[in-house]
Formats: C-alpha cells, sequence, structure tokens
C-alpha cells in the first residue's frame, strides 16, 4: 500500500497556553470548529478559541480528569479520577457537582436524543444523569467491568470495558442490553466510535488493530465486518506494535482517523478498506482525536500514555489543530 505523507504546513498549529500535564480528551463543540475543550492529568479543563488561539475558561477537579464533553455551545460536563461529574457554565463561569460514581470516571458523552449526560466509570456502571437538575436518573451494570470506552450517535449508545465486553444500548429505552458483544480483537480495547450513520462502530485495541463492526445481526451484514493491522512500526528487521488510542469520525464523508502510540495519524476510508493518508509523525503518542462537527478541523493531542516507553526528557503535551482537505478526508 503506498501511503501519502503529509508534512507539517500554514494548516496545522499549535495551541497556546496547554495543560501541564498529559492531555486526555479534545471535544470540538457540537456546531462550531472554533471551540475546543480539553482536559489533562493536571486536573484542569480548558477552553480554546482555536480561530483566536487563545484559553477562554479553565477550571479545575481535585484529581486527574479523564473526559470532558458539550451539552450545547455553553455547558460542559467533566469526570476523572476524583469520581465526581462536574457541569460548567462557560457563560456564568460557575460550577454544579451532579453526583459521583464508586470509581473514577473514564468517559462522559451528552445524549441530545434524551438530553442527558451519560458517564462510564472503573466502577462497572453507566450512570444516565437529567442535564436540567442534579440527578441521576438511572445506573446500568456493564458486566461489573470497567468502562474503558464509549460512543453515542443519535440513539445508538456502545460501551466498551476492560474485558473486551462490548454492550450495545438504545438510550431511549436503557431497561435492558440491546446486544452483547464480545471484541474481535484479542487485546484490550482502547477506543470505540459509532459511525455517523449508525450502521456500526470501529473499535480499537492496545496491539496495532482496528476492527470494523455491524450492528444488524442479519449473516449477510456480517459477513462485511473486518479487522486490520495498523500503527506498527519496522525498523531493524523488528515490527514495533503500537496501542490505537483515538479514533474520530468525519461526520460529512464517514471516513475515520486513527491516533497511536507511535505519534502518527492515520485517515481511513472504512467502507472501501482502504488509507487514505498519514500524516507526518508528531512528538509522541497521539492520545486523542476530534474532528470538528463540519470535518473541516481536527484537534490532535499528543501525550506520552505509556511508562514502557519512557522517553527523556518527557515530551511535550501538545494540542495540535489541523485544517483537513478533501484530499485526506473523501473517500477516493
Amino acid at each position: 500500500m503506498t501511503v501519502t505523507r503529509v508534512a507539517e504546513s500554514r494548516t496545522e498549529f499549535k495551541l497556546k497556553s496547554l495543560p501541564e500535564d498529559a492531555i486526555s480528551s479534545v471535544k470540538f463543540a457540537p456546531k462550531s470548529n472554533q471551540f475546543l475543550l480539553v482536559s489533562s492529568w493536571d486536573c484542569s479543563v480548558r477552553l480554546y478559541d482555536v480561530s483566536a488561539n487563545i484559553e477562554r475558561h479553565k477550571y479545575s477537579h481535585e484529581l486527574p480528569v479523564l473526559d470532558v464533553c458539550f451539552r450545547d455551545a455553553v455547558h460542559s460536563y467533566s469526570g476523572g479520577l476524583d469520581q465526581t461529574l462536574k457541569m460548567y457554565d462557560l457563560n456564568a463561569t460557575n460550577e454544579t457537582i451532579l453526583g459521583e460514581h464508586k470509581g473514577a470516571i473514564r468517559c462522559v458523552e451528552f445524549a441530545s436524543e434524551v438530553n442527558a449526560v451519560l458517564t462510564g466509570s472503573w466502577d462497572g456502571t453507566v450512570k444516565m444523569w437529567d442535564s436540567r437538575v442534579p440527578n441521576c436518573v438511572g445506573t446500568y451494570n456493564q458486566g461489573n467491568e470497567r468502562v474503558y470506552t464509549m460512543s453515542i450517535v443519535g440513539e445508538k449508545f456502545v460501551v466498551g470495558t476492560s474485558g473486551r465486553k462490548i454492550f450495545v444500548w438504545d438510550v431511549r429505552n436503557m431497561g435492558h442490553v440491546n446486544q452483547r458483544r464480545e471484541s474481535s480483537l484479542k487485546y484490550q480495547t482502547r477506543c470505540i466510535r459509532v459511525f455517523p450513520n449508525k450502521q456500526g462502530y470501529v473499535l480499537s485495541s492496545i496491539e496495532g488493530r482496528v476492527a470494523v463492526e455491524y450492528l444488524d445481526s442479519n449473516p449477510e451484514v456480517q459477513k462485511k465486518k473486518y479487522a486490520f493491522k495498523c500503527h506498527r512500526i519496522k525498523e531493524g528487521g523488528l515490527e514495533k506494535i503500537f496501542p490505537v488510542n483515538a479514533i474520530s469520525f468525519h461526520s460529512v464523508y464517514n471516513t475515520f482517523a486513527t491516533g497511536g502510540s507511535d505519534g502518527y495519524v492515520n485517515i481511513w476510508d472504512g467502507f472501501n478498506k482502504k488509507r487514505l493518508c498519514q500524516f507526518h509523525r508528531y512528538n509522541t503518542a497521539v492520545s486523542s482525536l476530534c474532528f470538528s462537527h463540519d470535518g473541516s478541523a481536527l484537534a490532535i493531542a499528543c501525550s506520552q500514555l505509556d511508562d514502557s516507553q519512557v522517553e527523556e526528557p518527557k515530551p511535550e503535551d501538545i494540542v495540535y489543530i489541523r485544517y483537513v482537505t478533501d484530499q485526506e478526508t473523501k473517500p477516493k
């Protein structure tokens, strides 16, 4: 396979006044490519105005923050090792504690379909919170395994756990699990993202592989699922294999980006099973990725994640904003 490498250019820049520790999550606002939330192990959540390249707001948790999301342009939710879900009003600059889990909150997503916040925790549960009042409206067991990743598009809600289990829910009716699955990848799940068209999901593992799965259980549809190797580097006759930490879909083209601990971002056409391009190598592992709602910008967080790859001195924690082209993201 020939690889198109795309060098750093004026279409890409670093955000200024960045967090002082590893970046756990980057999320663009729902209808804007201007505002970006960034959560970090330095216990902060920061709001950036990307077009002006300035930090607009910052608030803190008592312990490292593992995930963050927008409800709308002016409200954010965040959770982490302090087990507490916070809502922050970016206009009034005040915070509300919605409640807590019995373990770290690993994932925070907003379900616009039901106007609720979903949190996934290392306590083995997902909780649903009414976004208007500090009130937990439901607790849902995920097989008593730590929640590592989750993704929601419309009513489709997919959760990945520490034991390679996948739970598929409908947020309009959380009374029962729609599907219980096992990951088709042999090693621990790192990230799951639901297709924008809701037909399936893409899943990545710590062992340099990505799987494309379909939700329809019809055997003809299931024949389309597949997995592939990626984020591997051959050096001196040896192949080094890296975790695939992050996935983000381009909402217009249904293509997706993957980011790995090898420091590379690849763009894939999942339906035609093709890699569209690979960007230049970044300074360290790619820890989080997020396309803006219109697919024009990609936020790329780079932080050293894995203690087994300790570099001295420790690489800088950086968020790059890249304005992507159709050539990079549109199916050929």
